[in-house]
């Protein structure tokens, strides 16, 4: 079953990157109606899910742009002492604000980053594991999907830089011929 598995993730990894890209803007999720925006029926349910484009602990205001294309719009949220997660309120990353209207004000309760989801048959591994795979010379694949400035600054040691827009461009001839070496791919955010 291991080995079957092994076989798959080459594959199952080029089409997760490029079913989701790597650390991009998210794609906020479509459920419009005719009558109803994708920003009204996100507000409907309390929820914001976008790119983080400005915060102000001065003010205590987030920005966030929800949307696609024409319809985007930058919707502005304060949060106060009982906000959770602010920390996650990080200008070009992707978030989900939940919040609650008080008076004519709209507060944020919780903040959460807005994570990719990963294909299936494919599994995250933690920076701890991958760690301990790079001391321990183990026999890997290493892919930095970061854009190739981005490696030529740092990588880490033994990486190969593959920048996701190559990866679309020229798939699986990228990759080891050895279907059955372990194929790790990182990028410069959360995915």
């Amino acid at each position: 079953m291991y080995k079957k598995f092994i076989k798959l993730l080459p594959g199952l990894l080029i089409i997760g990157l490029l079913s989701f890209g790597c650390a991009q803007s998210p794609d906020v999720k479509q459920e419009m109606t005719p009558k109803a925006s994708q920003t009204q029926q996100q507000a409907e349910k309390n929820v914001y899910k976008g790119t983080i484009v400005g915060k102000s602990n001065k003010a205590k205001t987030i920005s966030i742009e929800v949307g696609k294309g024409k319809q985007a719009q930058t919707m502005m949220v304060k949060f106060d002492d009982q906000t959770k997660g602010v920390e996650h309120a990080v200008k070009g990353h992707a978030a989900i604000i939940t919040f609650e209207k008080r008076g004519n004000d709209v507060y944020a309760k919780v903040i959460k980053q807005k994570l990719a989801k990963l294909p299936q048959g494919v599994t995250e591994i933690k920076t701890e594991e991958l760690s301990a795979l790079v001391t321990n010379a183990h026999k890997m694949y290493l892919v930095d999907s970061r854009p190739a400035s981005r490696y030529g600054q740092s990588h880490l040691p033994g990486a190969v830089s593959i920048p996701v827009p190559m990866l679309k461009e020229k798939q699986s001839a990228l990759l080891p011929a050895d279907k059955n070496e372990l194929l790790i791919f990182y990028c410069g955010g959360p995915t």
